[in-house]
């Protein structure tokens, strides 16, 4: 079928910078973690979060829900609360009563914090100069993904360049502290900015805890992710061929979908057989246009100018490609896996997609904490995706649990473009 039926095809009701899942169901790194406080503070911000949803969520009806009542009830546990974290949760449950993705809060002690704040600063721009005065969005950190799993916290993704990488986190690694206290995403690394730390992990059950040394940074989220494409780029040898891997952590900028192009025109995987495009975890936020490259009827364009430096236009990938996909796919990832597989441009290999696809937009509350609210319902190719995901072609089961680096769905992925046909 030509791609361009594709194209007109997928209806994305996306708002300009909205293109974000909802609730990230990745990490310890996102739950609400922060210092205990002194003094109880009002119920102001838990009100203004509730008007919040109340005016711009996407369903007028509110799902059907009385807003008042729902807010009374987790208003007295937000009072209750005498922590940040206690705080946050009282707002996160009022927001899951509503099952719908792209609802969260999230204060200043988690990654998704800065993450989400950057990915939406176009719309926060008056705002943020409160909360950061110079102008950039940072945090200390070291470069990971964390999933929860049975009260454990264990590493999901390692970003590949940065401190945990460096340090040797291998996914699966059960994290148990950081210098002999117990291991917070953010807090953890407070004041440590170029200091070398103990992070203590478990790499197997009930195993003996292992001390790496890691070198914190003051990480920008959108360069981590951008820099972590190119640092993770890498050929595979396997059945005398060579397969390209790439991961894309987020998918909130076209900067992203650049790196992915200078990385298959010029880069490390121009001379690939193959390819594998993880999008696993992470952010969201991608333009189904981005499943242009895939179309082999499109022509490449290439722009030398007059020193003769040549830069990419528009690149096509014309050789076997294949998808990994799990349940942290999410947001506009899911419309990529949806049309990647209609389409049939290569097998989809790992587990069903997170079923999170609505848009979504990010407030800065006055207490400088971070809310997003689904405020736009999405369909593809006139099919709602929200709650339901998208199935790979070949299903594989990956338990993060000890896994200490393995990653059968990957494994997968070359044993398929392995057999495939050279083209």
């Amino acid at each position: 079928m030509q791609f361009s039926t594709l194209r007109s095809g997928i209806a994305l009701r996306l708002a300009a910078g909205l293109a974000l899942v909802g609730v990230l169901i990745l990490s310890a790194s996102f739950a609400p973690n922060a210092h205990a406080e002194a003094t109880k503070p009002s119920a102001a911000v838990f009100d203004e979060a509730w008007r919040l949803v109340r005016d711009n969520f996407y369903d007028r009806t509110l799902k059907g829900l009385d807003w008042d009542k729902v807010g009374e009830a987790h208003r007295r546990d937000y009072l209750a609360a005498s922590t940040d974290k206690e705080r946050s949760a009282a707002i996160n449950a009022m927001l899951k009563e509503l099952g719908a993705s792209h609802m969260m809060h999230a204060t200043k002690a988690n990654p998704a914090y800065y993450q989400l704040t950057d990915i939406f600063s176009w719309g926060l721009r008056n705002d943020l100069p409160r909360y950061f005065p110079d102008g950039k969005i940072s945090y200390p950190g070291i470069g990971i993904f964390t999933r929860d799993v049975d009260g454990k916290t264990f590493v999901s993704g390692v970003l590949a360049g940065l401190p945990g990488d460096k340090g040797g986190l291998k996914v699966g690694d059960e994290l148990i502290s950081v210098d002999g206290t117990p291991f917070e995403p953010v807090d953890s690394f407070r004041d440590k900015i170029g200091a070398s730390v103990l992070v203590s992990v478990r790499r197997e059950s009930q195993g003996p805890e292992v001390s790496l040394s890691v070198m914190p940074e003051q990480l920008a989220p959108g360069k981590a992710f951008e820099a972590s494409i190119r640092d993770g780029a890498r050929i595979i040898e396997a059945g005398g061929r060579r397969i390209g891997y790439i991961r894309i952590w987020s998918y909130a900028s076209q900067r992203y979908q650049g790196a992915l192009e200078a990385e298959l025109a010029t880069g490390k995987l121009k001379d690939a057989d193959a390819l594998i495009w993880d999008l696993r975890d992470g952010w969201g936020g991608a333009q189904a246009e981005y499943l242009d490259i895939f179309n082999p009827r499109g022509p490449d364009m290439q722009l030398t100018d007059r020193d003769g430096s040549a830069s990419v236009a528009a690149f096509k990938w014309r050789k076997p490609v294949a998808l990994l996909i799990n349940g942290g796919t999410r947001s506009g990832k899911e419309v990529l896996t949806y049309g990647f597989k209609k389409y049939g441009f290569g097998e989809v290999v790992g587990e069903r997609t997170a079923g999170a696809l609505l848009a979504g937009r990010g407030f800065l509350l006055s207490d400088g904490s971070f809310l997003m609210v689904a405020v736009n319902d999405v369909s593809v190719d006139g099919e709602r995706l929200e709650g339901k995901g998208v199935e790979p072609s070949i299903e594989v089961p990956f338990d993060l649990r000890y896994a200490a680096g393995r990653d059968p769905q990957l494994d997968k992925a070359v044993e398929i473009l392995v057999a495939a046909p050279r083209g």
